[in-house]
């Protein structure tokens, strides 16, 4: 499919930086878009879903990028519209939403997507594919940032729904989820919670799988200068890195991959596939680990944050 008409909603920094770049070198054409307190100068612009739906017809699917607690409403209304919806992750502030939203789809015949950008990384399928008839032994992950350069002026991400440092750490369970061979589960969490937050800065995981394999996460929004974005994978044939995000791929000590990013250029390929074949894509599995740790993790309570 081509030239299919999208509306954009919520115009922060996400869709500024990686949707627009990647709604113009994909099938769709940018329409209109919908936000209270911000626009495209080049393009109609309303201050809420509704109002854009009602004014614009001829749209046929839309991009939810707005603060997790509103996107359950949004995305219900663009569906019951009969609309397309692409969600930006996480999906939804909880499992229980991303269910409903996923039933209401089905029953409206149109397409849901849970777009976790990061599985579109340019290593992340051939990865997938090296481990699938391997048996892994032990995963250490290291997702590191620092949350005033990532996340500036952000308080949302320090409220119940934002997640905190899970909100850059979930990207590191999309990709484990999507390459690891087995299905994985958490054992113990420790959450370092600033005072003044609702929501860890830090956090520290232990999964296993059915066959014992240790798997060992360390999120931290601590990080100053370079970012850590790295996944090490040792397994019966040897260690695959997944390094820069999931950018570089290196498998027994040879660099298979190492290419730019270009994750949200293959969400919007696949929306559009998704689209075309009236088939939805909503794996849950990241945010489910997300509220495993929130449920069974250790609260430790730290100084408080400042900006």
């Amino acid at each position: 499919m081509q030239n299919i008409p999208l509306g954009l909603v919520g115009v922060g920094k996400i869709a500024l930086d990686q949707h627009l770049p990647a709604i113009d070198a994909s099938p769709f054409r940018l329409t209109a878009t919908a936000d209270p307190h911000a626009g495209l100068k080049t393009l109609p612009a309303y201050t809420s879903l509704q109002d854009m739906l009602d004014a614009e017809p001829s749209i046929e699917a839309v991009a939810i990028c707005t603060p997790t607690h509103l996107r359950f409403a949004q995305a219900y209304l663009a569906i019951s519209r009969g609309k397309h919806v692409l969600l930006e992750k996480p999906p939804g502030a909880t499992l229980s939403e991303v269910d409903a939203l996923t039933a209401h789809a089905r029953r409206q015949g149109v397409t849901l997507f849970a777009a976790w950008h990061s599985r579109f990384a340019p290593g992340v399928a051939s990865a997938r594919q090296w481990l699938a008839n391997r048996t892994v032994k032990q995963v250490r992950i290291e997702w590191k940032e620092d949350v005033r350069v990532w996340h500036p002026g952000q308080a949302w991400i320090w409220q119940p729904g934002g997640m905190g440092v899970f909100d850059p750490g979930i990207n590191a369970l999309s990709i484990a989820t999507a390459i690891l061979p087995e299905p994985f589960f958490l054992q113990r969490a420790r959450l370092a919670v600033p005072s003044n937050c609702q929501t860890p800065i830090a956090a520290s995981l232990s999964f296993t799988d059915a066959q014992g394999a240790g798997i060992e996460a360390q999120f931290d929004f601590h990080q100053q200068g370079e970012p850590t974005w790295d996944i090490h994978i040792d397994t019966d044939s040897g260690r695959l890195s997944l390094t820069r995000g999931g950018r570089c791929l290196n498998i027994a000590n040879t660099p298979v991959i190492d290419e730019e990013e270009r994750e949200y250029i293959g969400v919007y390929a696949h929306f559009a596939e998704l689209v075309g074949s009236a088939t939805s894509d909503v794996d849950v599995s990241p945010l489910r680990h997300v509220a495993d740790a929130f449920l069974y993790g250790h609260r430790d309570m730290t100084d408080a944050f400042t900006e």
